[in-house]
């Protein structure tokens, strides 16, 4: 019997997929990789199909993605690695006959070489390429910044500090709530006519927000009065350095804070809510659940 298999699925969006998919259909038809099976005892308890697998190991590929109709193929997170995983993933999809690939990107610009992200964003777009050539079916979700990295760029000490600071100046961001986007790939996945297939379907919030609008609903939710701090990038970098930041995390939020600065990803797409059939989660009510009480 043809399945559907999810990659990462013990990771945080993987899961929230295999999670959406549960509630939708048979466990009987879902099938997850994964490196470590000791991590997946509870999906198997659920009757999922557990496949061992390594973006690292093509032949595992192949062996796991045989008799796989649909993949939904989470991005690898060892971004300096991740481009010959991804290379591995898609001809192991091809070799092994899936028939459907639905990839997790990330939105990009007309040129995103000039983009502060760049190092984030080219494997990315190589994956893409890679998809449209391999003659496999795709669907390439490009998901905007997780509306749930907004308490992480916060960082775990703001209801002290009572201040966001990051260097993102006035720019805006259409976060979208990752249980959202799960439940976006799982209505991908269990779509039986062809409205998805080879679509580059941009995954966004209704809104986009700043780090102010964001300080303002963590407000409403505390009761604290909790600002945000815009400082110059040198400022920023000098300041997490003596706090004993390491540099590598350093680039990355300033990368981050630095497109949000530029406009790079304050684009609104209905994409998100016509999958989901209603309006996805905004980023104040998300907040709200996730602050309210910790005052």
């Amino acid at each position: 019997m043809k399945k559907i298999l999810v990659t990462g699925a013990t990771g945080p969006l993987g899961g929230a997929v295999v999670e959406s998919l549960l509630k939708k259909t048979s466990s009987s038809k879902i099938a997850v990789l994964a490196r470590n099976a000791e991590k997946t005892a509870g999906l198997i308890t659920k009757g999922v199909e557990v496949r061992a697998g390594d973006y690292d190991n093509y032949t595992s590929l192949v062996a796991a993605f045989k008799d796989i109709d649909k993949l939904y193929f989470v991005s690898g997170n060892d971004v300096a690695h991740r481009m010959s995983q991804h290379e591995n993933v898609v001809r192991a999809a091809k070799e092994a006959g899936v028939r459907q690939v639905i990839y997790t990107s990330i939105p990009y610009g007309e040129q995103p070489e000039t983009s502060p992200i760049y190092f984030v964003l080219s494997s990315h777009i190589r994956t893409e390429q890679l998809l449209k050539a391999s003659g496999l079916v795709y669907t390439i979700l490009q998901h905007n910044i997780y509306t749930d990295m907004i308490p992480v760029f916060a960082g775990p000490q703001l209801l002290e500090t009572k201040t966001i600071y990051l260097p993102s100046g006035n720019g805006r961001t259409a976060y979208a709530v990752r249980t959202d986007l799960a439940e976006a790939g799982a209505n991908v996945l269990l779509e039986t006519t062809d409205k998805y297939d080879n679509k580059i379907l941009q995954l966004t919030g209704a809104e986009a927000i700043s780090y102010d609008d964001a300080a303002k609903s963590i407000a409403k939710a505390t009761g604290l009065p909790i600002t945000y701090h815009s400082p110059s990038l040198e400022e920023f970098r000098t300041a997490l350095t003596g706090a004993g930041v390491p540099s590598e995390i350093i680039g990355v939020v300033a990368g981050f804070a630095t497109a949000i600065k530029m406009g790079e990803l304050d684009g609104i797409s209905r994409d998100l809510e016509d999958i989901l059939g209603r309006k996805p989660t905004t980023a104040a009510q998300f907040l709200a659940t996730v602050y309210n009480g910790k005052n």
